[in-house]
């Protein structure tokens, strides 16, 4: 009975003793992923102090006006900040809209209607294309895509679009190859592969009970996409999105060949233009005093659009769970 109850004893001993060894690995865990956690905050913190502090010779030179200053002129030292910024929203608000439909049409077909013997060469195509580094893309549009836009693209585009009321004017001359629209296919095909995968696996979550109850009741595979594929993966497919778009927005090397770099706000997308990444990776190298502040100021724009860009798509993500 002795031997029982000291048995049991040890028992409780080494289940106490276990429970306090797992209570300390826990807390210890839990530590290191907070600090993990924390260490990115403070980071971004740090990033963004930084980005403030040397930003304010500008903002104390020039006040808000930088914001909505047209003009940026080394020699005068006068900078202001909307022919990049409008730059950029322009250049990934087109790369925007030719990518999004081709990288859903592609995840559509690749999980809908691809032959399985294709469908692995053609993602391996599209993966291979998302490990490009971006300054190839540049070269490439620069010999390839600049040339063929200013000898075929451009012209057929002033005179047909062109001659359009209102609409025309986004298509009017000067046209050498290079601009915010060449900058915004280059912009297409980088970010096509991303939001194409990510397509791609989101529609391969869809349950095959939900597929195959829709062609059942008769729907058509385009039917089948709208009502079933679409919407189930509505959160993933708004990641991919802003994915995509968080690219085009900070892209620099590629657009920096093909964008023209010209300071100017106009209204043609086929004229010379710049972009924030362009404007600073041009300008950065030789740049002091208000020039460099300025050039601060515009990352510091950068990563306020960048913020925006993750706000809004938490914003959908909610609104479209709310429904």
């Amino acid at each position: 009975m002795a031997d029982a109850t000291q048995t049991a004893g040890f028992q409780a001993l080494d289940t106490t003793v276990s429970t306090r060894k797992f209570r300390t690995q826990d807390r210890i865990f839990y530590f290191m992923t907070l600090g993990s956690a924390a260490l990115v905050v403070l980071l971004l913190l740090a990033i963004l102090t930084v980005l403030v502090i040397d930003a304010l010779p500008t903002f104390q030179a020039f006040g808000f006006s930088f914001l909505w200053g047209t003009k940026w002129s080394a020699p005068a030292d006068i900078y202001g900040a909307v022919p990049a910024v409008v730059g950029t929203l322009v250049s990934a608000l087109i790369a925007m809209l030719i990518a999004v439909p081709l990288s859903i049409g592609i995840a559509i077909f690749l999980t809908e209607l691809c032959p399985g013997s294709l469908r692995r060469p053609i993602s391996t195509a599209i993966e291979l294309l998302a490990g490009v580094p971006s300054i190839i893309y540049g070269i490439v549009g620069l010999f390839i895509l600049v040339p063929l836009m200013q000898n075929y693209i451009l012209p057929f585009l002033i005179m047909t679009i062109g001659q359009v009321p209102l609409i025309g004017l986004l298509f009017q001359p000067p046209a050498p190859g290079v601009g915010l629209l060449t900058a915004s296919l280059v912009l297409a095909v980088m970010i096509l592969p991303f939001i194409t995968a990510i397509a791609r696996d989101v529609f391969s979550t869809v349950p095959p009970m939900l597929r195959e109850s829709a062609y059942g009741m008769g729907m058509t595979t385009w039917e089948v996409a709208r009502h079933i594929l679409i919407p189930y993966t509505r959160r993933g497919l708004v990641g991919g999105i802003m994915l995509g778009l968080g690219r085009a927005l900070g892209e620099t090397m590629a657009v920096t060949f093909v964008v023209g770099s010209v300071s100017r706000l106009q209204t043609s997308i086929i004229s010379p233009s710049t972009t924030i990444s362009a404007q600073i990776a041009n300008n950065f190298g030789d740049a002091d005093g208000l020039q460099l502040s300025s050039l601060i100021a515009l990352g510091l724009l950068l990563f306020v659009l960048s913020f925006c860009v993750l706000a809004l798509a938490r914003w959908m993500i909610g609104r479209g769970d709310s429904h």
